[in-house]
């Protein structure tokens, strides 16, 4: 589940958040973040191939962060011979632009795929409200907007060569920028702003996969080398838009008040992020997978106002081995049995062992699935030696903690699988317990370094800290029926959440909930779809127009009261969607390997207009601005042995499971 803003991705996973959920785009860890945030937006939402989630912890293959599971975005390879040329793009309102731009080309050996997106949004004000619990006085006319507006934009390469059948090497890039623009009000320390935020990320890649040839196994196709070599950095800025009295390092130097101006650009953070993967999949006798492999990651973090110091590294190796058991049981039932073991060592922190063991039956019809599984994630250099201020309807200071230790957690689950005809239906449980859980507690000034209560009075003060321990668990269930031109579906899922937090100025234990937590979600969907198998031929102008496919859905999604320790709990809310598409081709008669496919897509979100009004500074339960349409043009044009403007259609997945 996820709401996104301006700001980044609100990411949540069996009742954890951001941290704790892995995101990988083809394998490799997506980097980069927005005030905690999960920055979706370097992710090209039409160069999406399809999706896999990995619930639970994972870290025994995937290492740190995946301690409530994994996502991994598996993009499209453009691997048909010949020039595909496509353009996307989407207008809607409050501004919202979305363009997609790529051009594949695949000849012989070599192969390209040059893309460029951009979003835009004007942003929204949903009320002009300040919450008055955190402001001197009660204002009413304030500038600050629920979503500001901003603009992203990214250039992507991507070159393939396969000197060999069995060999394919690749190379990669990409340039990323990012701008928040602030409004400024009236109100001092509550709107009124004198700078935006800009990111600035970049990152190489290149690696290759080593076939070893077939396995001989029915169930696995080849055996299988890959290496993986990844830089990605990320840099936060501020653009300032008035003349600024600041504290700052200025040409090394630390300095008071230091004046700047508008359009200059003061340094935030820049992290970079070196990891190395070498990985080996073989195929053993009695049908068996075994894959290895060995992680290699440096972290670099430079931050002169907002780390101790300005500066802190982490390094961190680890080699893991997992193996996949097939067992023939009778004619129509089958089991199989993973185990699987990862060996971390951090500079830090020291070595640590995470195991994994899953079982799954298969009976006809019936699957049954059960996992126990560990996790382990170490402190990040952001919750060590972060040290810094946040103008937030008031003076908010943040302080790391050097003497916090790494979190573990166990995880188990049981699910069920059964499928009647067109019918599937599927239930799961699961449980997951953290020690030492890591999170943002607020603390008496008293325990907080008293030269910084001197010299910036805050208002809060807020501490990385290692929580006793806390549980996370529910039931999740889904339903999906499919018809020739129909699709039904929906899911639910039941959460709930304990943490122990000790209070140390009161010298007491409280048991409080993780912050985020909603008991209950809840999605349906339906949807109509025709797809023209056969296409039908009639001639325009002497082309031909094939349509391809056609079709309608309406989505909603459902979330009860949204829980937090400080500033309010998120409102529940219920939310509807309605969208159409149309896809045809168009083929010169003459030419059947050069064609142009069209599509036309229109959208109407939030139908029944709800707003959440809750003033500002206090948690949302929803940042939607009410009901909102938008209209899409996609144009493919293809050359090469044949005509594939087939599009993927999302009608038969549900499109919202975004929250």
């Amino acid at each position: 589940a996820f709401n996104e803003s301006d700001m980044g991705s609100q990411l949540q996973m069996n009742g954890l958040g951001n941290a704790y959920v892995l995101i990988l785009i083809d394998g490799r860890r997506l980097y980069g973040d927005n005030g905690g945030d999960n920055d979706l937006s370097l992710i090209d939402p039409h160069n999406i191939e399809r999706i896999e989630v990995v619930k639970g912890a994972s870290s025994a293959l995937y290492g740190s962060d995946a301690i409530a599971g994994v996502i991994n975005i598996i993009t499209k390879k453009h691997r048909q011979h010949g020039t595909l040329v496509e353009n996307t793009s989407r207008v809607g309102s409050y501004g919202d632009i979305r363009q997609h731009n790529g051009i594949a080309l695949n000849y012989g050996r070599l192969s390209s795929y040059t893309n460029f997106q951009l979003q835009h949004s004007d942003g929204w004000q949903n009320t002009s409200e300040e919450a008055l619990s955190q402001t001197e006085y009660h204002i009413t006319d304030s500038r600050n907007k629920t979503v500001n507006r901003h603009t992203n934009w990214q250039i992507a390469e991507r070159l393939t060569y396969t000197p060999t059948a069995r060999t394919e090497l690749y190379a990669a890039g990409s340039i990323y920028w990012k701008r928040i623009y602030r409004p400024c009000g009236h109100h001092p320390g509550v709107d009124v702003r004198t700078y935006d935020m800009q990111y600035d990320n970049a990152s190489a890649s290149a690696g290759g996969k080593w076939s070893l040839g077939k396995s001989g196994s029915p169930r696995f196709d080849t055996n299988v080398i890959t290496l993986d070599m990844d830089w990605k950095r990320h840099a936060y800025n501020y653009v300032f838009t008035d003349t600024t009295l600041t504290d700052g390092y200025v040409d090394g130097h630390f300095t008071n008040y230091y004046p700047w101006f508008p359009g200059q650009k003061e340094l935030q953070s820049d992290q970079r992020l070196t990891n190395i993967s070498l990985k080996a999949v073989f195929t053993l006798p009695y049908d068996q997978q075994l894959s290895a492999g060995l992680d290699y990651r440096y972290d670099w973090l430079k931050a002169p106002m907002r780390v101790v110091g300005g500066k802190a590294t982490d390094n961190t190796e680890a080699v893991y081995v997992q193996d996949e058991l097939q067992l023939p049981l009778r004619n129509t039932v089958s089991a199989m049995l993973t185990a699987g073991l990862r060996l971390t060592r951090n500079e830090e922190f020291g070595m640590r062992l995470t195991p994994k063991l899953s079982a799954m039956l298969k009976a006809a019809d019936l699957r049954l699935r059960a996992s126990w599984s560990q996790g382990y994630k170490t402190p990040t250099p952001k919750e060590l030696h972060y040290q810094y201020v946040k103008n937030m309807n008031g003076v908010y200071l943040y302080l790391g903690n050097t003497g916090l230790k790494p979190q573990t957690s166990d995880y188990f689950s049981l699910s069920a699988e059964y499928s009647i005809g067109q019918l599937t239906l599927t239930l799961s449980g699961y449980y997951n317990k953290v020690d030492k859980m890591i999170t943002l507690v607020t603390i008496a000034p008293s325990e907080a370094p008293g030269d910084l209560i001197v010299q910036y009075d805050p208002q809060r003060v807020r501490q990385y800290q290692n929580m006793e321990d806390a549980k996370t668990y529910g039931l999740d269930f889904t339903a999906r029926y499919q018809a020739r031109h129909f699709t039904f579906g929906g899911s639910y899922s039941y959460l709930d959440t304990q943490t122990n937090q000790y209070d140390s100025e009161k010298e007491v234990m409280h048991r409080v909930t993780i912050d985020g937590m909603a008991h209950h979600k809840a999605n349906w969907y339906a949807t109509w779809t025709k797809t023209h198998s056969q296409p039908l031929h009639r001639k325009e102008g002497g082309k031909m127009f094939q349509p391809v496919s056609k079709g309608i859905g309406i989505y909603g999604r459902l979330s009860s009261k949204r829980y937090y320790q400080i500033d309010g709990d998120g409102k529940g809310y219920q939310l509807w969607r309605l969208t159409a598409h149309y896809r045809f081709n168009v083929t010169p008669p003459r030419h059947p390997r050069v064609g142009l496919g069209v599509g036309l897509d229109f959208g109407i979100d939030n139908i029944f207009n709800y707003v959440d009004r809750t003033p500002h500074g206090l948690h949302l339960g929803t940042t939607t601005p009410g009901r909102t349409v938008y209209a899409s043009l996609v144009v493919r044009f293809n050359q090469g042995k044949k005509l594939t403007n087939q599009y993927k259609s999302n009608f038969n997945s549900n499109e919202n499971e975004n929250d």
